[in-house]
């Protein structure tokens, strides 16, 4: 099973720091969606004091590490990602385009009722993260667009485990709502905590027990911590310089013989 985290910069705590603590909780990889955690093109042989930042971005440089280096030290397969949290389609659109060839997960945030739609009607989005934030609603439509485009849909525990009183429990009632309606048109989902920080991450028994308090069996809440997995295998496996298309690999073939 899988976790996907946020790391500093955009987080509360490092790559490294949630890897070991996920490591500590049984899962067997996280996928870091803050864009400036890891450096997906770090070769090893940049010295560890080496800084690296984001062009433009007005953040002080930074060091960053290669995720295989932190995967080995933790014993976890610690997987580069992006989480793209956009204005408007039009700019979902070309940050999607510009990521899609350098991260193994690209995710759109939504909550807005126009990038909910845009991102399930992409087949270059991995993931759309947070789809009932800040008010928005997920339909019937866009789960059989989600469903036809294989879009995940994710089911974010956080607000339920940590919010409280009122704010719990809309947060519940959301995941009610979201559940029903991606169950009912067997849309693809994924399951996460959501967490900022590595005090954030839960075990996975602990998010069975979210699932079950708004109608999840326990497998169903396991299945959406291995689709992360899933997709990261997926993704992988497309962006091999053997794949072609699924099911068509480009290989040596032995000769039959005539």
């Amino acid at each position: 099973m899988y976790e996907a985290v946020h790391a500093a910069p955009d987080g509360e705590a490092t790559a490294a720091r949630q890897a070991a603590t996920a490591a500590r909780h049984g899962y067997d990889g996280i996928v870091v969606r803050s864009r400036d955690a890891l450096d997906p093109a770090d070769d090893g042989s940049a010295a560890a004091g080496d800084a690296r930042g984001s062009v433009g971005t007005g953040r002080a440089e930074r060091p960053v590490r290669d995720p295989t280096a932190i995967g080995d030290e933790y014993g976890i397969d610690v997987v580069d990602a992006v989480e793209i949290d956009a204005d408007s389609p039009t700019s979902a659109s070309g940050a999607v385009g510009n990521y899609r060839s350098d991260r193994t997960v690209v995710c759109v945030v939504g909550g807005d009722d126009a990038l909910n739609r845009f991102a399930v009607e992409q087949a270059r989005v991995d993931v759309l993260v947070r789809p009932m934030a800040a008010g928005g609603d997920f339909n019937h439509v866009l789960a059989k667009a989600a469903r036809d485009n294989g879009v995940r849909v994710e089911f974010d525990f956080g607000p339920a485990l940590r919010e409280t009183g009122g704010k719990r429990v809309r947060a519940l009632a959301d995941l009610r709502k979201l559940r029903e309606i991606v169950d009912h048109y067997d849309a693809p989902y994924v399951v996460s905590a959501n967490a900022r920080s590595h005090l954030e991450l839960r075990a996975p028994r602990e998010l069975v027990a979210v699932g079950e308090a708004v109608g999840f069996d326990a497998e169903a809440v396991r299945e959406g911590l291995r689709a992360w997995g899933e997709l990261v295998d997926r993704n992988r496996e497309r962006r091999s310089e053997g794949f072609i298309e699924p099911g068509v690999r480009r290989g040596r073939y032995e000769e039959d013989g005539r």
